[in-house]
């Protein structure tokens, strides 16, 4: 086989791997609300940070 045969094989073979580790690490991911967040809820940090932000004005 040439050189270039060869090549293109092996970048074809790299890229459905990439492709495919991919794909399986968005479906194996847990969404975010899953995640325990340390110790606070997701209100009570929203609530916190805009009665404290600034605003333009």
């Amino acid at each position: 086989m040439k050189f270039e045969t060869l090549f293109l094989r092996g970048l074809f073979g790299a890229c459905v791997l990439a492709c495919g580790l991919t794909l399986l690490a968005m479906v194996m991911a847990k969404p975010a609300s899953a995640m325990p967040a340390a110790g606070h809820t997701v209100a009570a940090v929203a609530s916190s940070a805009t009665g404290h932000a600034r605003t333009a004005g």
